[in-house]
């Protein structure tokens, strides 16, 4: 059976830097039930605390945060680009120790997304780019997928 990394806050779970969670699409719940799910937050893993001031990538590409060329800022200007990393790391050897070739994680977020991002102002505006663990698992040779991309997900692994 094709296991799935998984946002923890997808399931539900309160680790959002706001304190917050989703709740859980049906699909996911299914999945959870047939032990499908690895669950993580990246952030978390990585040792940030909940809740947790917002923080974005200055032009919102995670792959230039694991290259260090680029920091990841919380809105007071604090530096938690090592945290990001960590993360990343921890769900790639979670990826490596399942055999995962799937993830869906959280559309946006400066971890997790995977289309779009924030551009670093704080101001809302959406650039195209990823997350610092959607680029890991990216070059890793992850499938990931957002939320809103869950139809796709599920449609690929029926197939």
């Amino acid at each position: 059976m094709e296991k799935i990394l998984v946002s923890a806050c997808l399931l539900g779970q309160r680790v959002r830097y706001d304190g917050g969670g989703f709740d859980p699409l049906q699909q996911l719940l299914e999945w959870q039930a047939q032990g499908r799910l690895v669950v993580v937050c990246p952030e978390v893993a990585g040792g940030l605390p909940t809740p947790r001031a917002p923080a974005e990538i200055p032009g919102g590409q995670g792959a230039q945060v694991l290259a260090g060329r680029l920091p990841v800022r919380t809105d007071q200007g604090e530096d938690v680009t090592e945290p990001f990393v960590r993360g990343a790391e921890q769900a790639l050897a979670l990826v490596r120790s399942h055999g995962i070739r799937f993830a869906l994680l959280k559309a946006r977020s400066p971890s997790c997304g995977n289309v779009e991002n924030y551009d670093g102002s704080f101001s809302g505006v959406r650039v195209p780019g990823e997350g610092v663990t959607a680029a890991a698992l990216r070059q890793a040779g992850v499938r990931v997928f957002n939320e809103e991309q869950l139809a796709d997900l599920a449609a690929l692994l029926q197939s």
